[in-house]
């Protein structure tokens, strides 16, 4: 039996540099070690745009066929088609082969079981970490077999059926796919809806010839930002590589914090249906605590990240969960996450209320000012909480540790945690209707916590 350290496993993924760490050897062994925990009859498998993905999801393939499961290979696409594709086929589980909004030369695995529930470090991950490392996994009779299935179609009608269509207005969209997996769904999309699309980025290219697709990066939002400014779009969107993370910018190019979008969302669902339930994560939450309230729903807040936020959903039956991050996750989604959801419905919200975006959000953002997570590069995160929590906590009204540690005061709040993935800690703060007094907290803190930018 051999034993080798594989060194790519994350805390809620795979995700290393190709060759070095992750190869067609490793990902057959990780696929064999999946169907040993799992023990699934039927899995599908997709892959994302990247030059690597289908050597790495062959061989993913090969390994789940080798172990008697029956593989249904829904070729390029995004993360979401794989969690699409496991809960409306009754499949066991899903793999995508996905580095996301790495660099190039990196690739990855995402991995759910039955009903797309996530599989993490907590849930199964470091057992199949461990199994692949020995490479010794159960004989099987038989062999499984694997059939190519086209889930576009139905996976376009299941985007369509959060919006009434006929009601939405001709807007006009800049898209901005990064040149990763989103421009071929838009295209499917696009004769299905009334809106004119002003394609940025559109081609898939595994080489990312306009950089990695990472909105999240200011510098990648300027040439959206000048092309809505260029055209006179009434939206603008663009996406990580496997679009499972939507970010917005107003007709007047401001790129649109995620905190901001969570609210429009969860006013978006209890609208329509009164009295549910919305999740949300701990780090910015007076602006959705007031609309889920102002609109008759219950608020419910889980510890970021998407394996919590998706098992805190299903526990209460929650319709709609968001974070600042730009994930948002849906109940009828099996309670995964989308990144074409949510904007059909900020699109639909548009066409109702005959209101610009920057209007919706511009009364939440003065409301609710918030620094906007700033990342800290420190050597001890437990220390940096520990010590910071001291110098606040005596004054404060409530003090919760749900992730990290937050301190709320009438008038202002912070969420300090540590990152899951990252030697860092992320720092944010917000107030009530005081933009200044915002800022000299925000400064107020970095200072406590020293460190360098993350």
């Amino acid at each position: 039996m051999m034993m080798t350290e594989i060194t790519c496993f994350k805390a809620y993924d795979v995700r290393g540099r190709v060759p070095e760490e992750l190869n067609e050897d490793i990902a057959y062994r990780i696929a064999r070690a999946y169907a040993d925990f799992i023990q699934p009859q039927r899995v599908t498998v997709g892959r994302d745009i990247r030059l690597s993905s289908a050597d790495l999801a062959r061989a993913v393939i090969r390994g789940l066929t080798d172990s008697g499961v029956d593989v249904v290979d829904i070729g390029v696409g995004g993360t979401e088609l794989v969690y699409f594709t496991t809960f409306h086929e009754k499949l066991d589980g899903g793999i995508m082969v996905t580095a996301s909004h790495n660099p190039p030369d990196y690739n990855g695995m995402k991995f759910v079981r039955e009903e797309s529930r996530p599989i993490s470090a907590d849930t199964g991950l470091q057992e199949i970490r461990a199994s692949a490392e020995r490479d010794d996994f159960t004989p099987t009779a038989n062999e499984g077999s694997a059939a190519e299935l086209d889930i576009i179609p139905a996976y376009i009608e299941h985007l369509l059926s959060y919006v009434d269509v006929a009601r939405l207005s001709p807007l006009k969209i800049v898209v901005n796919a990064g040149n990763g997996g989103a421009g071929p769904i838009i295209d499917r999309l696009e004769s299905h809806l009334p809106f004119e699309f002003i394609k940025l980025h559109h081609e898939p290219d595994g080489t990312f010839p306009n950089g990695v697709p990472n909105p999240m990066l200011a510098a990648n939002r300027q040439s959206t930002i000048e092309r809505i400014t260029e055209t006179g779009a009434d939206l603008g969107l663009a996406w990580d590589g496997d679009y499972d993370r939507c970010f917005f910018f107003d007709e007047q190019g401001r790129f649109i914090d995620g905190y901001y979008v969570v609210g429009l969302l969860a006013q978006s669902f209890l609208d329509k249906s009164p009295g549910d339930r919305i999740v949300h994560d701990p780090r910015l939450i007076w602006n959705t605590l007031e609309i889920v309230q102002q609109t008759g729903g219950q608020a419910i807040q889980s510890k970021s990240g998407h394996a919590f936020i998706k098992q805190t959903m299903r526990e209460y039956d929650a319709v709609y969960g968001g974070e600042m991050s730009g994930h948002h996750y849906f109940r009828n989604f099996s309670y995964a996450d989308s990144g074409m959801i949510p904007w059909l419905l900020v699109a639909e919200i548009l066409s109702r209320t005959g209101t610009a975006l920057s209007l919706l959000v511009e009364e939440r953002i003065r409301l609710f000012p918030a620094s906007g997570e700033i990342n800290r590069a420190v050597d001890d995160a437990a220390e940096v909480l520990e010590r910071v929590e001291g110098l606040y906590a005596q004054d404060a009204t409530t003090v919760d540790h749900v992730d990290g540690v937050s301190v709320e005061f009438s008038d202002w709040r912070f969420n300090l945690r540590a990152s899951n993935t990252e030697p860092l800690v992320r720092l944010n703060v917000e107030t009530r209707n005081d933009p200044e007094l915002m800022r000299v907290r925000t400064d107020e803190l970095l200072k406590a916590v020293g460190g360098k930018p993350g």
